[in-house]
């Protein structure tokens, strides 16, 4: 083989090489996992932290009727996710020392997929399929009594997690709590909040007491404790004469439409005289079983 040749060969394989190996580092480029592009601290409070963009359900069908209800228990509150303000998005948030007698109503939101698996403001680990939410200023963990005011559907959630910090949003839930309430599919929906706080007795025993927060409202206002709400009239009859056996009171039953088009049929105790009265008719009505009352002002 000449000189000549034997250049000409050196270079081809050369050639080759060079392009055998952008072929390589090109196909190991476009296998890496795909990670979003973290946005300024200041402009996310949860930058960088996730895999996918934009939330969403998860792919498979969930029976809710297989989750676990949320049991509130006595808390143990330490320091983890309870400072006493944070700032987000350039707004401070002040978190409350207790979330007794809280009680408001607002638009909730859901979280799905995106977070499952990350760790909340807490540190616990978000579960979409748990009964779970994130609030801007309960102290946390906590637990609410949440009631879709479209449906009347009510549920309890723990609040381990800080949220939601757009829009007029008050609370974010998991997904299988909005699933649960059934506004998973619209995304959002009308909601009563009300704390449910633990109380131990001296005994040591613990008991759940749901307590009808105190309600500024104005003398001409009216006070009454909704105990239930069901699709049939003759199931409101029957609950509303075993409320009426506990609590010697005598429930009205009045019948909505909801934006569903769904007829309900509301099973009230009131006019109330005072806090005090819609106290001690609730604590009945917990105490028998039969449901978690909550105030309504008319």
């Amino acid at each position: 083989m000449t000189r000549g040749a034997a250049i000409q060969t050196t270079s081809w394989w050369k050639r080759f090489f060079i392009i055998a190996l952008m072929i390589f580092l090109e196909a190991c480029r476009s296998s890496a996992p795909m990670v979003n592009k973290s946005s300024s601290p200041q402009n996310s409070p949860n930058s960088g932290r996730y895999s996918i963009e934009q939330d969403k359900a998860p792919g498979r069908a969930v029976d809710v009727s297989r989750i676990a209800n949320v049991i509130p228990t006595v808390i143990d509150r330490g320091s983890a996710g309870n400072p006493r303000s944070y700032e987000i998005f350039g707004k401070t948030y002040e978190v409350m020392k207790s979330e007794e007698g809280y009680a408001e109503t607002g638009i909730a939101s859901w979280y799905g997929e995106k977070f499952h698996g990350h760790k909340t403001s807490n540190g616990e680990i978000f579960d979409m399929y748990a009964f779970s939410a994130a609030h801007k200023s309960l102290p946390i963990p906590s637990f609410l009594q949440v009631t879709n005011l479209d449906n009347d559907q009510s549920l309890v959630v723990r609040v381990n997690d800080r949220g939601p910090f757009h829009g007029d949003r008050l609370i974010d839930l998991s997904y299988a709590a909005a699933l649960k309430l059934g506004y998973a599919d619209r995304g959002t929906a009308r909601v009563a909040l009300r704390s449910i706080v633990v109380d131990v007795a001296e005994s040591g025993d613990s008991s759940v007491q749901p307590k009808p927060p105190s309600i500024r409202s104005s003398s001409s206002d009216k006070k009454f404790l909704q105990v239930g709400a069901f699709a049939s009239r003759e199931s409101a009859l029957k609950h509303a004469a075993e409320v009426a056996r506990v609590t010697s009171r005598s429930p009205s039953i009045s019948a909505i439409k909801t934006a569903t088009g769904q007829v309900l049929h509301r099973v009230r105790i009131g006019p109330l005289l005072n806090n005090f009265e819609a106290t001690e008719v609730s604590d009945r009505v917990v105490a028998a079983d039969l449901g978690s009352p909550y105030m309504i002002i008319e």
